[in-house]
């Protein structure tokens, strides 16, 4: 009898070991995931960073690339506990999963506070950074973001080309004639945005407001979806991870 329960602990600590090998798989690839997700976000959208009102987005896209690089770190670990059996390892994996599920926590609560006040932010922030900011001395790398999103979302002005009349920038001598910066326009050419016809400037009703919070908010949907998916992963794995502990235990005393 007690020859088949060893046999039979035998087999259940190899079906462990291969269940948690293959999530453990999974786990790193969804790190890899939550990473390029993090990355992407800083890398490629960058420039629309500079026009919002709280780091609060920036934060969230750090949180994740710190998570991906971790789980990655993590999954490494894990491959080497699953194939020596060692019960510290599995516990380090364990303790690791809990850090990067608390992680991916506080990244999602943030990503929560900021879709809930988007819009407000928006609202007060992007039309201030269009009328007061724009074109400005010390104000280049706003100015540049407002031209490339203006440019990326085939926009003009907060609500529409009209909030332009109000710029500090187009009041200006600097504009020359412009009625909108040159971003605005269909073909960009040098002083294009003194002719301010539907045929040669972009006329979207809502503006660049109505465009860029629908793309934070598809942003914040799939960092969501990525860590949502990441974290039943862990779940998952921390369940697998403290089976296999218990039967190793037994296993060995």
């Amino acid at each position: 009898m007690a020859h088949f329960k060893t046999e039979q602990d035998d087999w259940l600590i190899v079906y462990l070991k291969y269940l948690l090998f293959v999530f453990n798989f999974f786990f790193w690839v969804g790190g890899a995931a939550v990473l390029a997700v993090g990355v992407w976000t800083l890398v490629e959208k960058s420039g629309y960073l500079s026009v919002l009102a709280s780091s609060t987005f920036a934060a969230s896209a750090y949180i994740l690339i710190f998570a991906g690089a971790l789980v990655m770190a993590t999954g490494f670990l894990g491959f080497s506990a699953i194939l020596r059996e060692q019960k510290g390892c599995l516990s380090t994996y364990f303790c690791l999963l809990l850090v990067i599920f608390l992680v991916e926590l506080v990244a999602a609560v943030l990503a929560h506070v900021y879709y809930q006040r988007l819009s407000d932010e928006l609202k007060q922030h992007l039309n201030r950074t269009l009328t007061k900011n724009y074109g400005q001395l010390g104000a280049t790398q706003i100015t540049a973001s407002v031209d490339r999103l203006q440019q990326d979302f085939k926009c003009c002005g907060s609500n529409s080309s009209a909030d332009w009349q109000r710029s500090t920038y187009i009041l200006s001598q600097e504009a020359e004639g412009r009625r909108v910066p040159d971003s605005c326009c269909k073909t960009v050419v040098v002083l294009c945005g003194r002719r301010a016809h539907p045929s040669n400037i972009y006329k979207v009703e809502g503006g660049c407001l109505t465009k860029l919070e629908q793309f934070l908010a598809d942003h914040l949907l799939l960092m969501g979806a990525v860590g949502i998916g990441v974290a039943c992963l862990q779940i998952c794995g921390m369940v697998l991870t403290c089976c296999l502990h218990q039967r190793l235990q037994r296993h060995f005393y």
